[in-house]
């Protein structure tokens, strides 16, 4: 059998530590938008500007690397994470476009990056990130998941008014029907994980919203600012944490990433 030198990974393995990082990150995108926006009086547009430039440079430096570096990683998720709120928070605030339409819209365009990278490359799994190609399909299926998050987070909590705890719970729900379907059920593997990946954004925004808003609009208060901070910290930590034991690097040399991501499925 022919075996074949693959580049390092540029994405974590997916383990706990994944998705606790990843549900804090998407809480921080939430409320880092609204602290930048408001308590910090950058303003909406200011604010897109700055996040902006920031999450340019961060992924043209990760596209530079051959392999998965911990903190630029998560700094670009992070970015995008904040990027999708924005991007909602335009086309409602500045464009009066309807959280419905919105919706509709970024699971429009997810829909189609994902054919299009299927189609383009056989397969959507994360375990397969190892060319430039690959991963820019990876990135623009992550803004797709961040700006549907957060439209269809709004639109569940504020429009439907389910209420921001209501809501978080709801979604947390569907990720523990999810991982259950595909432990006790056998779901396949790769679709189990985008449905989670997709999932974990309005349930950030959703917790976000319920922490920093304030109590006659739902939420416990404790404003958008404080709890940027809080999540930060706890991001960097467990950042740091995964740079030092690198439990969450794949192994950088299988005979085939896709079939082995098959046999897992």
């Amino acid at each position: 059998m022919t075996t074949t030198r693959m580049l390092a990974s540029k994405v974590p393995e997916v383990t706990l530590y994944f998705w606790i990082i990843k549900i804090l990150g998407t809480t921080v995108g939430e409320t880092a938008a609204d602290a930048l926006n408001v308590d910090l009086g950058f303003g909406l547009t200011r604010t897109t500007l700055v996040v902006g430039i920031m999450l340019a440079a961060a992924l043209i430096y990760q596209f530079t690397l051959r392999r998965y570096v911990p903190w630029i990683y998560w700094l670009v998720v992070i970015l995008i994470s904040v990027a999708g709120t924005l991007i909602t928070d335009n086309l409602t605030d500045n464009f009066g476009v309807p959280l419905a339409t919105s919706t509709g819209f970024f699971t429009a365009g997810l829909i189609l990056t994902f054919a299009a990278w299927y189609i383009s490359e056989g397969t959507l799994s994360i375990h397969s990130i190892r060319t430039r190609r690959r991963e820019g399909f990876y990135w623009l299926a992550i803004l797709f998941t961040f700006a549907l998050g957060t439209a269809a987070g709004d639109l569940v909590a504020e429009q439907i008014e389910l209420g921001y705890l209501t809501s978080a719970l709801i979604f947390a729900a569907i990720i523990a029907l999810v991982a259950a379907a595909h432990y006790a059920l056998r779901l396949n593997a790769v679709l189990a994980f985008w449905i989670a990946y997709i999932v974990t954004r309005p349930l950030g925004a959703s917790i976000g919203d319920y922490l920093t808003q304030d109590k006659t609009a739902g939420g416990l208060g404790l404003g958008p600012t404080l709890v940027t901070a809080v999540f930060v910290i706890a991001i960097v930590g467990s950042v740091a944490y995964l740079s030092i034991t690198k439990a969450d690097v794949i192994d950088t040399t299988v005979d085939n990433p896709d079939a082995k991501d098959a046999a897992r499925a």
